[in-house]
């Protein structure tokens, strides 16, 4: 692992830890990995470590850097962080992942629920049933958080209802609203705009502010969407 990771500065407060330039399964693992290290074994000065498709971002408060009795005079603070994460790797941390959750979301499919099912169906000149069937078949793998609070972008959609996103996105989409955009597929957590194709919703509450952390779904889940009838969908509500 970690074998081909290259730093780049972002601006005075953030860097970029590049894991490769693809969308895999491979470097989702791999970045969930470095990702649990630097959380566990951060440096002085760091604020948070953001994980994305094929990187982390590391923000700091360069205040703390500045004067941190750690970092040599002589040495910019970038220096000092790539150091300091390139002797994380160099130990060979043995920091096994804990097995990734796996999620069930209930969805009810189509009408006032999904108002682009239809599309879909059409689109790939399939019915609305096989659409729901490919749909709740696969095993999603969250790949980051992004977008607005909560929204999991999920990998693993068959590529045979992958669907475009709409020309021109809606103002309003309800609270947990599943679409399909492009490639990708995912649940928008609260009412927010957005153009991908919507194909069902589901009851449950994906944004817990309330709560730490505040959302439902994290980085590294696993989830699968089951089909539910509108009876099941009061019994929620």
């Amino acid at each position: 692992m970690f074998k081909h990771i290259t730093f780049k500065p972002l601006n005075d407060c953030a860097l970029l830890v590049v894991f490769g330039d693809s969308i895999s399964i491979t470097t989702h693992k791999e970045i969930q990995q470095f990702h649990k290290i630097i959380e566990q074994q951060p440096f002085h000065g760091m604020i948070e470590a953001v994980p994305s498709y094929t990187s982390i971002c590391i923000y700091y408060d360069i205040v703390k850097l500045v004067n941190s009795p750690l970092r040599k005079h002589s040495q910019s603070i970038y220096d000092y962080i790539v150091t300091y994460l390139q002797s994380l790797l160099q130990k060979n941390v043995q920091n096994s992942l804990q097995a990734n959750r796996m999620i069930e979301i209930p969805v009810i499919y189509g009408g006032q629920f999904g108002p682009d099912l239809a599309f879909v169906a059409n689109y790939h000149q399939l019915s609305e049933a096989e659409i729901i069937k490919r749909h709740t078949a696969e095993e999603y793998t969250v790949y980051m958080l992004g977008f607005a609070p909560g929204f999991a972008f999920l990998g693993g959609l068959d590529e045979t209802i992958a669907t475009p996103r709409k020309e021109v996105p809606r103002l309003t989409i309800p609270a947990g609203s599943v679409g399909i955009g492009g490639q990708q597929t995912g649940v928008y957590p609260f009412e927010t705009p957005g153009g991908w194709q919507i194909i069902g919703r589901t009851p449950q509450r994906l944004f817990l502010p309330e709560q730490y952390p505040p959302t439902f779904l994290q980085a590294g889940d696993r989830v699968r969407f089951r089909a539910i009838s509108e009876q099941e969908w009061r019994s929620f509500v």
